[in-house]
């Protein structure tokens, strides 16, 4: 965190409602400043991944652990993942926190309705993830210039090695019924890549729920389904970037990042089919 951190403009600031700007204010501030980043960063691995650890460990696989142990990246790291369950990217911390100390400055774009919105979303970003949920992404037509700020910020936080951005390339929760049917790539994510060109590091989930409550149950009495993470490889992109930022070249970008986790979706398939019936028996760490 050597750089100045860039920030919004008046202008931008002023398409929020007050406690959107209180929100972010405060969000800024846990992660622009390094002392309170560090404390945040403290709190996370130590209280916050401990608690997800002991409430999962009975029902993680991690596959493709060697992956991430070989990095050593001169820039930011991206983890893109699908996205099934609210729980996805915290989980998938929670283990690469246990192997690895990549995971110096984490950071999830997350959207601003509820997380930035409501005294609630504030509460539950401070208790799950020490307001690691920065920046902001408005969906709303009239705020949407505000997220250009989210992403010249992003771009500058991947320009500098030991930050790590966890994003979804389907850029929503995938409700459908099979999680293995992805949902099409957002360019978003290819204009992001295109401009700070950082490692890419795909990954797939799968196993989680949305009930916050049921999921903890299961997994102390032992009747969840396995909890299956993949780690993939990280992307050779090189050949995108001498290319122009142009719409075509995001969503080329988008739809191979998303292929390569759709085939790591297929290894997951692949590997819970071959698990025998009862009790996930986790926490597992497979090369």
């Amino acid at each position: 965190m050597d750089q100045e951190p860039i920030r919004p403009s008046v202008e931008q600031l002023a398409l929020l409602d007050p406690f959107e700007r209180f929100s972010f204010h405060l969000n800024d501030f846990i992660n622009s400043n390094p002392r309170t980043k560090a404390a945040s960063q403290l709190f996370l691995r130590s209280v916050g991944m401990t608690w997800v650890y002991y409430c999962t460990r009975s029902l993680v696989h991690l596959l493709g652990a060697d992956n991430l142990k070989r990095l050593s990246p001169s820039r930011g790291l991206l983890l893109t993942s699908n996205h099934r369950s609210f729980f996805d990217q915290y989980v998938i911390a929670c283990y690469l926190f246990r192997i690895t100390k990549l995971l110096e400055r984490i950071y999830f774009p997350v959207r601003a309705e509820f997380w930035y919105e409501k005294p609630l979303g504030m509460l539950v970003s401070l208790i799950m993830s020490a307001f690691c949920m920065y920046p902001p992404v408005f969906r709303a037509q009239h705020k949407r210039e505000f997220n250009s700020y989210g992403v010249k910020r992003l771009v500058q936080l991947l320009e500098q090695p030991g930050n790590v951005i966890g994003m979804h390339p389907e850029g929503t929760r995938n409700k459908g019924p099979d999680p293995y049917a992805l949902l099409p790539a957002q360019p978003g994510i290819g204009k992001l890549i295109l401009r700070a060109r950082p490692t890419v590091l795909p990954l797939f989930i799968n196993g989680l729920g949305n009930d916050l409550r049921a999921q903890v149950q299961s997994n102390f009495d032992k009747s969840g389904q396995p909890v299956v993470i993949v780690v993939g490889e990280p992307l050779d992109l090189e050949r995108f970037f001498e290319r122009k930022n142009t719409l075509r070249c995001q969503k080329e970008v988008a739809d191979l990042v998303l292929a390569e986790i759709g085939r790591l979706g297929e290894r997951e398939r692949t590997y819970r089919e071959g698990l025998p019936p009862g009790p996930a028996g986790g926490p597992l760490f497979l090369p």
